[in-house]
């Protein structure tokens, strides 16, 4: 009668494989949890929450985010100096 009694070999592996415990190989990606504070602006906002998409990837995929997110927020930047403003004041003479 040969009963299947766990070799404690087997229990460690078992017990690592439930506690989750660290595995070869780098982690994935996680998120940073640095909080983001609304600016009051819309458009730039939507850019500086496009920043949460680099938790998902791998460091390899955060130069692409943070390039776009550069790019959005200096052409923001920029049609702020074409915009309209008020007409400059002009002298009166009399």
């Amino acid at each position: 009668m040969n009963d299947a009694v766990p070799q404690a070999a087997d229990r460690e592996s078992d017990t690592a494989a439930d506690t989750g415990a660290p595995q070869d190989g780098p982690a994935g990606p996680a998120p940073l949890g640095v909080p983001r504070t609304p600016t009051g602006n819309a458009e730039v906002d939507a850019h500086v929450e496009r920043l949460a998409d680099a938790d998902h990837l791998t460091t390899d995929g955060h130069l692409e985010v943070y390039e776009d997110v550069h790019r959005g927020l200096r052409d923001a930047l920029t049609a702020l100096d074409t915009r309209p403003g008020p007409p400059p004041a002009q002298g009166h003479r009399s």
